[in-house]
């Protein structure tokens, strides 16, 4: 079967898939290509938090603090997953939340794209938009975020490990063939 074969007539999503991982993992653009593939809406919370406060993530950041955008992002994840069946991205943190974990768990399913710490250095280090690294060695922030954040993420249901050559559609079977293994999750049409 080709991964044009994996569309939405496959497969019918009957839960929500909230993708957590950290930055630069690709859940924003898995999301989206796996959103396609089922024929579901994507959503981002990251996106949702920055249109509620007319600002960008960094701003709310710098001008509120890392606990008060915390605190609005769960609000977000909780008012999202509410909805029909969706793919979710959320912001590398979200899921150290034990609040936006039992949301997710009651609503959805969590999947962990787990990328390498050099994979993710490698798509983020030319970035200027991740708040946490505006520091004077962000290599080295990302290791302790990365080693700190990993064992919570360990605790998604589900995994798909990030390769770090493997394209976006190629990554996408992948995940899909994660969910497949996981009725409750996505269910074949008869």
């Amino acid at each position: 079967m080709t991964s044009q074969e994996t569309a939405a007539d496959s497969y019918i999503l009957k839960r929500s898939v909230v993708l957590v991982g950290m930055m630069g993992s690709g859940k924003t653009a898995i999301g989206k290509a796996l959103a396609q593939r089922l024929d579901v809406p994507f959503l981002d919370s990251d996106a949702a938090i920055e249109e509620a406060a007319q600002a960008t993530i960094a701003e709310i950041f710098e001008r509120d603090g890392e606990p008060f955008f915390r605190q609005r992002e769960a609000e977000v994840i909780a008012r999202l997953m509410k909805g029909p069946p969706c793919v979710l991205s959320t912001g590398g943190g979200a899921f150290l939340n034990l609040g936006v974990r039992e949301t997710i768990d009651e609503h959805g399913v969590a999947l962990w794209l787990d990328a390498s710490l050099d994979t993710l250095w490698d798509r983020v280090k030319h970035k200027d938009t991740r708040p946490l690294l505006r520091t004077a060695n962000p290599r080295q922030t990302l290791s302790e975020i990365f080693d700190a954040r990993r064992p919570v993420y360990s605790l998604a249901r589900l995994r798909t490990d990030i390769a770090p050559h493997r394209s976006i559609d190629e990554t996408t079977d992948q995940v899909l063939r994660t969910l497949a293994n996981a009725p409750d999750i996505l269910d074949t049409p008869a």
